[in-house]
């Protein structure tokens, strides 16, 4: 069951059109600084999505709520690394991955936006949904703060092992901001699961984008 009343927000054009050669590079400010990313359009994960500009925002606007500022912050399903680029801005310690082949890509604009800022240096890594997550990712080692995933649920078949890695890395103390654009009902069949097995509450609307905000957190047995 969901809890909470989210807040109604708009998705805010705070990205500034360029007059460019290059049809694939978009520039955005987030936190007071400038990022430029590049999109490729091989790739779904390489596409700046509505879901990682809701969050980029959310996460500005509401430090007092979210304090990044030296936490251990994962993001799976990072595609371009907007988001990742923002986290590390407000001062985490962030670990993006994503599938293989977006990762060229996304160590790009991670290192491109984050190589002058006197911040930790984003780490970028491989990650399959629900696969080698033990070997990869050993629990002795690895816990996050929070657990970042924008516009991971569309209409594939890897629903499964997304939910199966959102609850191998949601440990007690970790806090989960999903933000996705409603489309299909399976969406909504994935956020009843969600529902489920974790405790989890909307923060956000944005009508407008069809996107929702949700945080989930392990529920205490």
């Amino acid at each position: 069951s969901l809890t909470g009343s989210p807040v109604t927000l708009k998705i805010l054009q705070n990205w500034v059109p360029r007059v460019s050669h290059y049809f694939d590079k978009e520039h955005y400010t987030y936190a007071g600084h400038q990022i430029v990313i590049q999109e490729s359009i091989e790739h779904f994960g390489a596409v700046v999505w509505p879901g990682a500009l809701a969050l980029s925002q959310y996460l500005e606007s509401n430090q007092e709520q979210f304090n990044l500022k030296d936490k251990k912050v994962l993001e799976i399903g990072a595609g371009t690394g907007l988001l990742s680029i923002v986290a590390c801005i407000l001062g985490a310690h962030v670990t993006a991955t994503d599938l293989p082949e977006v990762l060229e890509n996304l160590s790009y604009n991670i290192s491109r936006n984050t190589q002058n800022l006197n911040m930790h240096k984003p780490e970028v890594r491989k990650l399959v949904w629900g696969e080698g997550l033990n070997e990869d990712f050993p629990v002795s080692t690895y816990h996050y703060d929070f657990i970042l995933a924008t516009d991971v649920v569309y209409h594939h078949e890897a629903l499964d092992p997304l939910l199966a890695t959102m609850v191998y890395f949601c440990k007690p103390g970790t806090v989960l901001l999903w933000a996705n654009k409603f489309r299909f009902s399976t969406d909504y069949e994935f956020l009843e699961k969600v529902c489920n097995i974790f405790n989890t509450t909307i923060l956000a609307e944005f009508p407008e984008s069809n996107v929702k905000l949700l945080k989930a957190t392990v529920r205490k047995n």
